[in-house]
């Protein structure tokens, strides 16, 4: 792991539910880490949300990811819900301008498993924006998993991952407090976006590589 870090989230929260221990781990050690909201819900249906309602979650990720140690947010304006419509270059291209401008070494991208259209399309983007060459500082791209997303993935594609950061409980609790920043976007379990459904995903994974806690992602490239 190196001392730049991107987290590409299609939509606010999915950066604290899929990478909240990598943020409140790293964060700790000194790293850099930046994450850039892609979407604006408004902007794709706004029949079904208001502007009211995207400046709450916004001023709920703001206060998320300040708790979680996040250096940078960022907040495009992508239609969500309807990003399969939009030209995937355009997408790509503001990939890249981040890219660009932070010069991260290592990058997180939602999983192309997924069964929200907005996070295929995302991940499709970044794969083109994160291909190398002499302007891109990129040396790793893993993938990361979202509760309620992930696991209704389709066509028997399972999230097989294969990279896995240790954490301490200390995380896994900043990242569950952090997420319940996002005060309407929290449920009850059993529902996968509740505090116990965190706290169980965390210790599986850990408990997959002889870890207490831990959150795993899949291995899009290393170049080293």
């Amino acid at each position: 792991m190196t001392k730049k870090i991107l987290i590409l989230a299609p939509h606010a929260d999915d950066e604290i539910l899929g990478c909240g221990g990598v943020i409140s781990k790293y964060s700790r050690e000194g790293y850099a880490v930046n994450v850039l909201i892609l979407t604006n819900a408004n902007v794709g249906a706004p029949e079904l949300f208001t502007k009211k309602k995207i400046n709450l979650i916004r001023s709920e990720s703001k206060k998320a990811n300040g708790f979680i140690g996040t250096k940078n947010l960022f907040f495009e304006e992508l239609p969500a819900l309807s990003l399969d419509n939009f030209s995937i270059y355009k997408i790509a291209n503001i990939i890249s301008r981040y890219v660009k401008k932070i010069k991260p070494d290592t990058v997180f991208i939602p999983s192309n498993y997924d069964i929200h259209q907005d996070h295929k399309t995302i991940f499709h983007s970044a794969k083109i924006a994160l291909r190398p060459d002499k302007k891109i500082s990129v040396k790793k791209i893993f993938s990361y998993e979202v509760l309620s997303e992930t696991e209704w993935n389709e066509d028997q594609k399972a999230f097989n991952p294969n990279f896995y950061v240790g954490l301490k409980k200390s995380d896994i609790s900043l990242k569950i407090k952090s997420f319940y920043k996002y005060k309407s976007q929290v449920k009850k379990f059993p529902n996968p976006r509740s505090k116990e459904a965190i706290y169980c995903l965390a210790r599986l994974r850990g408990s997959q590589v002889h870890m207490d806690y831990a959150e795993a992602f899949k291995i899009e490239k290393i170049i080293e």
